[in-house]
C-alpha cells in the first residue's frame, strides 16, 4: 500500500514538474515571439517614414547630372599656340573613345578640327581659379588666355596637341568625328598620361590628384578624394 502511495506521488510530482517546465518554455516563446514582431513592426514604421519624408521636387527636362567632370580640352591652332577651353559635358562612350558636347563657335574646337588632335585634362583643387578662367573666357576675344593663365604646354609624343604641364593627368586623342548639329565630338584615346606625383603603387590616386567637379545645379566646383567603398566588391555583401 505504502508503495503504490509512492510510485502516485512521484508520478503526481513528476507530471506537475513537467508542466511547470512547459509552461515556462511556451512563455519563453511567447516572449521571443513578441520580441520579433514588435522588431519587425518597428522597422516597418522606420521605413514607412523614410517614404514618406523623401518628397521629391520635380524640375522638368533639365542636363543634371550630378556631379559633372570638369574637363580642360586643350589643342594647338594652325601656327602652334595652345588653347585651352573648360566643359563638363563629356565622358568615355567606349573602351578607347571620350565623347564631348562642345559648340563650334569655340576658338578650341576650331583648332580641334584644324589639327585633328587634342588633349583632355582634369581641373584640380589647386587650379580653380585658372580652371574656371578658361571657360568664361574665349580665345576668339584674348588670344593669349592661355598665357594669361599661367600656363605653359610640353607637346604630345602620341598625338599633335598640348598637354597642359600644370594639370598631372591627361587623355591624348585624335578626333574621331565631330558633328556640327548636335556639337558632339568624339576622340580616340591613343595615351592616358600621369604626373608620378600623382601615383601610388603605380595607379593614379584621387587623394593626391584632388580632381574638382562641377554642380550644375548651384554653379560650384567641389574636390573629390575621398575612399568611401570597393567597386565590384562592397555590394556582393547583400547576396
Amino acid at each position: 500500500m505504502l508503495k503504490k502511495e509512492w510510485l502516485y506521488s512521484v508520478s503526481k510530482n513528476g507530471c506537475a514538474a513537467f508542466q511547470r517546465m512547459l509552461t515556462q518554455h511556451f512563455m519563453v516563446y511567447c516572449f521571443v515571439l513578441h520580441m520579433v514582431y514588435n522588431e519587425k513592426k518597428r522597422k516597418e514604421r522606420s521605413a514607412q517614414r523614410c517614404i514618406q519624408t523623401m518628397a521629391r521636387k520635380n524640375f522638368g527636362p533639365n542636363s543634371f547630372i550630378t556631379p559633372e567632370p570638369v574637363l580642360m580640352i586643350a589643342a594647338y591652332d594652325e601656327n602652334g599656340t595652345p588653347d585651352i577651353m573648360n566643359a563638363a559635358w563629356g565622358g568615355i562612350s567606349s573602351a578607347n573613345q571620350i565623347s564631348m558636347c562642345i559648340s563650334p563657335g569655340h576658338k578650341t574646337v576650331k583648332n580641334i578640327l584644324v589639327k585633328k588632335a587634342f588633349t583632355v585634362s582634369f581641373a584640380t583643387l589647386d587650379k580653380v581659379v585658372e580652371s574656371d578662367y578658361v571657360g568664361i573666357v574665349s580665345a576668339n576675344e584674348v588670344p593669349d588666355k592661355f598665357a594669361r593663365a599661367g600656363f605653359t604646354a610640353t607637346k604630345s609624343e602620341y598625338v599633335d596637341a598640348p598637354l597642359v604641364d600644370q594639370y598631372p593627368v591627361a587623355l591624348e586623342c585624335e578626333m574621331v568625328s565631330y558633328d556640327a548639329d548636335t556639337h558632339i565630338m568624339i576622340g580616340k584615346i591613343l595615351n592616358v598620361s600621369a604626373d608620378e606625383s600623382v601615383l601610388t603603387d603605380g595607379a593614379i590616386d584621387l587623394a593626391k590628384l584632388r580632381p574638382i567637379v562641377y554642380d550644375g545645379m548651384n554653379h560650384n566646383y567641389n574636390v573629390l578624394g575621398e575612399i568611401v567603398g570597393k567597386a565590384f566588391e562592397d555590394g556582393k555583401q547583400m547576396k
